[in-house]
């Protein structure tokens, strides 16, 4: 036997001793000075640990049928106010429970937030970087519609080669100019999307035309964009490889009917769901991104207000603190030093960095790189 094949006999001979020694012995603790902690002994069979309690909800969801209408009768029967239990109060309950369980199917607006809303988020747009168009869409609108169409055209005579549409403040609308705003970006005879009825019947939203741009296309969400922006999304994904960034969307992909009630308050029911073109349900659990960014709504909305006098550039880059150089050497100061004014001025601009247009601009930048290679 080779000088090789002994230590290799030898090492699993000790190896096959140790493992049954581990197995027939059984260390005992052994007791701990005052202060030290006793030694951890490991456990053969490791002792489960108490099952987390259910919540009301999940005892609810358990429930049958029969448990259901048992409970409420014995609640009739025993509750110590029975008029708070009537046939009026039991219907609101029920009523309000639905409000919460299906979320954003089911509203109750007072009549006047049934009109029509005429503070609709308008359409904001500029260029950064000298070739990067930047498009808040605001509400899916015609009006809003006529500008995106403007914007495109002027896009197109300043060469721009990328097209960030920022759909975080596009909660308002209709479905039908949501597919207007596609058709712009998707090739011809693509189906966006399809809002399907309880019945099965659908109403697919089909591509008619050429696109006015077919370029890059970066697109930015987050639980302001509802409904028709949530659908515009998953259609520039599904078609257009647009890549989402920011934060899960709203999970309001449903078409509304709104039905009067005799008090004039309207009750807002979902009868139509959005369905995107891969069959994926927009309702209830929306559109989750493809890089997640986290911001503050506060500091967002801020931002967007801001804009309309500043532009949106000053608030995608970190303003960085000046650092020592030989200019400063040879002037004998150091920028360093900074007066609490100008640390208070960067702090603010600072403050209010969209963190997610940031974001979007990088990825186009490392793309660029990429494709220069």
């Amino acid at each position: 036997m080779s000088h090789q094949s002994q230590i290799a006999l030898m090492v699993a001979v000790v190896t096959a001793v140790s493992a049954a020694v581990a197995q027939s012995t059984t260390p005992s603790p052994s007791p701990s000075p005052a202060g030290s902690p006793s030694p951890k002994v490991a456990s053969p069979t490791p002792v489960p640990t108490p099952n987390r309690p259910p919540t009301p909800e999940e005892l609810v969801n358990s429930l049958t049928a029969e448990d259901v209408q048992a409970a409420i009768g014995q609640v009739k029967k025993n509750f110590t106010t029975p008029e708070a239990v009537d046939e009026t109060q039991l219907g609101r309950a029920t009523l309000q429970g639905l409000l919460v369980r299906l979320n954003k199917g089911l509203l109750l607006l007072p009549s006047k937030a049934s009109q029509p809303n005429d503070n609709s988020s308008p359409l904001y747009g500029e260029i950064l970087e000298n070739h990067v168009g930047y498009l808040r869409a605001g509400d899916m609108t015609p009006a809003n519609l006529q500008a995106f169409d403007k914007k495109l055209t002027d896009f197109a005579a300043k060469k721009v080669d990328a097209l960030i549409v920022d759909l975080r403040a596009s909660d308002g609308g209709d479905f039908g100019t949501a597919a207007e705003f596609g058709k712009r970006l998707v090739a011809k005879g693509k189906t966006l999307f399809s809002l399907r009825k309880a019945d099965k019947q659908e109403r697919p939203f089909i591509c008619d035309r050429d696109p006015t741009y077919n370029g890059l296309v970066v697109v930015l969400v987050d639980p302001d964009a509802v409904g028709p922006a949530e659908a515009l999304a998953v259609a520039l994904r599904t078609h257009d490889k647009a890549l989402l960034i920011g934060q899960p969307t709203a999970g309001g992909g449903v078409e509304y009917s709104d039905l009067p009630l005799p008090s004039g308050k309207v009750l807002r029911v979902a009868v139509s769901q959005c369905i995107a073109a891969d069959g994926t349900r927009l309702y209830p659990t929306g559109v989750t991104p493809d890089l997640m960014v986290d911001m503050s709504a506060v500091d967002k909305r801020q931002i967007f207000k801001l804009s309309a006098s500043k532009g949106i550039a000053p608030f995608t880059r970190e303003i960085e603190r000046p650092h020592l150089n030989e200019a400063a050497l040879i002037a004998g100061t150091n920028p360093e030093l900074e007066t609490s004014e100008q640390r208070r001025l960067r702090a603010q601009a600072n403050a209010l960095v969209d963190a997610v247009l940031q974001r979007g601009l990088d990825l186009i930048t490392s793309l660029e790189i990429y494709r220069k290679r």
